[in-house]
């Protein structure tokens, strides 16, 4: 997911996907423009955009608060939290580690529709005091919508499709009962499939009958449940096939490197045009020094690559670029994950073994598979 960092509340860094914008401001113009004047009508315009607005950003706060819940337990279970991003479906807490237990499984998984239930409740309970009390129409109407949203939040991230709430307390079920963690995740995600297709089909039955913007949506979402639900177990799979596997089985060894004081003009027209490459170790006085990328080359202006020098923007080997031979490819992969460069060096006291890129996994898988050895 690309986007930008909003911040960090209690520790856990907030960032915000592109594809959120495009949900806020459908959100936005549905509220605006159709359930506030439709349900309270006879308000300015004035009135209506503020609610919408109000409304938009309060129902953000209340994903924020779904995943910040689904962020507090796993700390508390000890899976450490990168952070959550929100993006088009709402929000995801990044975690480096699934839960080791079914019970942690269930209760992680279990605690954001528990929270966006209990906005639910506060929400409607503030709407009956306003309307007790006098209080706005159109603070009772955004106190009205909220819950009616968080409860609906609550109701379909509790549907028992992999990898929404509910699937995955739906795994965690399974996992108990079959002490299989990988079995459990396979059935949960046909479930996940089955509920993507059941939804595509309310979508489609939505569109002919003239609910053009209702049905496309929901196709959308049984679309995504889809490949999400697919994703997630293939995932899975990559990451059983490459349980205990050394990094020195799937390096590329000693690939070329560049020098640091190569100007970016002559990195870009000697290795990067003529190798197939998109990446290279970087090296000072035949020591290693850092690792330098394609993409980093592409951030720089093109007007700057004869002033600028690999050294001053390849990424240094003390920023998390190194792995040693013997260290297993469950904790490379986290590592190519947390680092923004995606691959990897593999160094023994120091010397430059080989490179692991996303590349070097997907030939080793392919073999794999190519010599019959079972994956699933």
């Amino acid at each position: 997911m690309q986007g930008f960092r909003l911040g960090s509340i209690f520790g856990f860094e907030i960032r915000v996907d592109l594809s959120w914008f495009l949900i806020f401001f459908l959100i936005l113009w549905t509220l605006t423009t159709g359930v506030f004047p439709g349900n309270y009508p006879g308000l300015s315009s004035a009135t209506y955009i503020g609610m919408g607005v109000v409304g938009t950003l309060l129902f953000f706060v209340s994903l924020l608060a779904h995943e910040l819940s689904h962020s507090f337990l796993a700390k508390a279970k000890g899976i450490p939290v990168e952070g959550i991003t929100l993006f088009i479906f709402g929000g995801v807490s990044r975690t480096r580690m699934e839960a080791e237990t079914p019970g942690d499984e269930f209760q992680i998984a279990g605690v954001g529709p528990l929270t966006s239930l209990a906005i639910a409740v506060l929400c409607g309970f503030l709407w009956w005091i306003g309307r007790n009390a006098g209080w706005s129409i159109a603070v009772n109407g955004v106190t009205a919508y909220l819950a009616t949203i968080n409860l609906m939040l609550a109701i379909f991230n509790l549907l028992p499709g992999f990898p929404l709430d509910g699937g995955r307390v739906f795994r965690a079920i399974v996992w108990k009962i079959t002490s299989n963690y990988k079995k459990a995740t396979r059935i949960a995600t046909i479930g996940g499939k089955v509920l993507g297709y059941a939804i595509i089909g309310l979508g489609l039955l939505q569109l002919f009958g003239g609910f053009v913007l209702s049905g496309l949506w929901l196709i959308f979402i049984g679309w995504f449940l889809i490949n999400a639900a697919e994703a997630s177990y293939q995932d899975l799979l990559i990451r059983s096939a490459l349980e205990g596997v050394p990094a020195r089985e799937l390096m590329t060894p000693y690939p070329e490197t560049v020098s640091a004081d190569l100007s970016l003009q002559r990195l870009v027209d000697e290795y990067f045009m003529h190798r197939r490459y998109e990446g290279f170790p970087v090296t000072e006085d035949n020591r290693l020094v850092g690792i330098i990328t394609l993409n980093q080359v592409k951030d720089v202006p093109r007007e700057k690559w004869g002033d600028q020098t690999v050294r001053n923007i390849m990424r240094p080997i003390e920023n998390g670029v190194t792995v040693r031979p013997q260290e297993k490819m469950s904790q490379v992969l986290q590592k190519m994950e947390e680092c923004e460069v995606r691959r990897v060096l593999v160094t023994k006291n120091g010397s430059l073994e080989g490179i692991i890129t996303a590349g070097d996994i997907a030939r080793w898988l392919r073999r794999r598979r190519d010599l019959g050895e079972v994956m699933s």
